[in-house]
């Protein structure tokens, strides 16, 4: 394409100081201090760019690969609109967090997570979520056997999951959850959502969620914000090509307000002649086993700039904005010696902004972290954990 841009090219254009290329597009964050103040931006720039609106502020997202200078002239533009608004960028907090699967052979088990996470192939090596809300996944061929157990696990919650789990070796399956594994030994944990009570659009897969397919989501987008400010309730109102997912996060669908505010969303999306298709909802966040669960969590709150639940005998970590996937720690015995030493087959992408990367190196080898491989730097690091489960930290800037 005679008039792509790298990602340098599109970052030194005038006009586009608020944003910054993580892996495809470009993304900018602008504070706002609730979602109607944000709707309003949203009002302005959807269709045009993916939107995830919170109730502290705006992620926009445009453009793929390549960037051109179409994108350039959208992303000054939404600026524009955002500065009109009184919403300040803060580039700062953009990141996003992938998988990456280690296989002898990626093709066999590519299927078995496409099928597990629905998601569709992009390209020979990666899947993707269809709706550009959870991780991506990107396959990458090991040249020996790494047999034993993983230290990493997927959690995937979506409607009907156990009625189709994929082709796999299961491990574990009760009325609950089943315990799958690819060709290769790589788990994951499949949950079924269940309903919300009276709330017939909604399904609870560890948050509450609704989709509502809409080709004109700025009305509806506008009415969830001022129900969720009204009842002081913080929600995840996503709009993509084709539909709005609205979501409490995981975990906050318990709050003893959150069912009549879901009653009144569904009502103001039926007023504006809406369905619900709780087919598109997905949840999926990553658990790790530690030996010594305190200390490998504080590593990963430190260097993905997370924040800990702080619920007593939870170990969770969540990103503060809700824009990646949340992680839990559980135990593991101190004598699975060899299946400690092992390398994981699955390690976990932090994309950053190249002028942050060098800080987030910096907070992982503060928290106990240490750096297996640093060649490619600054562009990549490989960073381990206290007990080796290994982080690469990204830039896409430059690397063109």
């Amino acid at each position: 394409m005679d008039n792509a841009l790298t990602a340098a090219q599109f970052q030194a254009s005038d006009g586009v100081g608020d944003w910054r290329v993580l892996t495809s597009g470009a993304s900018a964050w602008f504070d706002a201090p609730s979602h109607a103040a944000g709707a309003g931006l949203v009002r302005r720039a959807a269709g045009v760019a993916e939107i995830d609106l919170r109730a502290d502020g705006v992620r926009v997202h445009v453009g793929s690969v390549p960037l051109t200078p179409v994108d350039v002239a959208v992303a000054r533009a939404i600026s524009g609109v955002a500065a009109e608004l009184g919403l300040a960028a803060n580039p700062a907090v953009l990141q996003t967090v992938q998988l990456t699967i280690d296989a002898l052979d990626p093709a066999a088990v590519m299927p078995f997570w496409r099928d597990a996470l629905g998601y569709e192939p992009e390209g020979d090596e990666d899947l993707v979520d269809p709706l550009r809300r959870d991780p991506g996944i990107w396959f990458q061929r090991q040249d020996h056997p790494r047999p034993l157990r993983n230290r990493l696990h997927v959690d995937v919650a979506r409607p009907d999951a156990l009625a189709a789990t994929p082709a796999g070796q299961q491990r574990r399956r009760n009325e609950f959850y089943a315990t799958l594994a690819d060709a290769e030994g790589n788990e994951a944990d499949i949950i079924p959502a269940d309903p919300l009570g009276e709330a017939e659009d909604w399904r609870v897969l560890f948050g509450a969620m609704a989709f509502y397919p809409t080709e004109s989501p700025a009305e509806l987008v506008e009415a969830v914000a001022d129900l969720a400010d009204e009842a002081g309730l913080p929600l995840l109102v996503d709009l993509r090509p084709g539909g709005v997912t609205i979501d409490t996060g995981k975990d906050r669908w318990t709050d003893k307000r959150f069912p009549d505010l879901a009653r009144r969303i569904q009502r103001a999306a039926r007023d504006l002649g809406l369905t619900a298709d709780p087919a598109r909802l997905r949840f999926v966040q990553f658990g790790i086993d530690a030996v010594d669960v305190p200390q490998v969590r504080d590593f990963w709150r430190a260097v993905l700039g997370y924040d800990c639940d702080p619920r007593p005998g939870v170990t969770d970590i969540y990103d503060p904005r809700r824009l990646n996937p949340p992680i839990f720690f559980q135990p593991m015995d101190e004598s699975e010696h060899a299946r400690r030493r092992q390398r994981n087959r699955m390690h976990l992408d932090l994309f950053v902004p190249d002028d942050r990367a060098h800080a987030r190196v910096e907070a992982g080898l503060a928290a106990g972290g240490r750096i297996v491989h640093d060649k490619r730097a600054p562009f990549w690091w490989t960073l381990a954990d206290p007990e080796g489960n290994e982080l690469d930290i990204a830039v896409t800037v430059g690397r063109e």
